[in-house]
């Protein structure tokens, strides 16, 4: 059995999603926990503007509104999650600009913690032989 990835939150991320509605929480949770056992959730889709299809969106809706879940799996030791939200436009589907920023800004937070922790791994295998 493989293990599951774990999850690292970025910024608010965290926070934001427990500021939902419990039955999106447990509907984005169960979308996340596919995403650390390297399984995709059907509401899952990769989000345009990364050049790969290493950052994904989950896509959940209650009578509420429209949320979504940012994350990346681009880096092998966790699912980043980059940014959780609720969708307030109501023209088109597309990702508001200042979400967007706030993404790639995320994105690259978490690229610079990954170097860190590659770092320290790459420190301890030396120590080890």
């Amino acid at each position: 059995m493989k293990t599951r990835k774990p999850l690292t939150w970025m910024g608010s991320s965290k926070k934001d999603l427990l500021s939902l509605p419990r039955s999106i929480q447990k509907m984005m949770g169960h979308s996340l926990n596919l995403a650390q056992q390297e399984k995709e959730d059907d509401d899952c889709k990769i989000l345009k503007g990364f050049g790969s299809a290493s950052v994904r969106e989950v896509i959940k809706d209650d009578p509420g509104g429209t949320y979504r879940a940012i994350y990346t799996v681009r880096f092998k030791e966790a699912i980043y999650v980059l940014h959780v939200f609720q969708k307030k436009s109501h023209s088109g589907i597309e990702t508001p600009k200042k979400d967007m920023d706030l993404i790639k800004k995320r994105l690259k937070e978490a690229q610079i913690l990954h170097n860190i922790m590659e770092k320290g791994d790459k420190h301890e295998k030396k120590k080890t032989l």
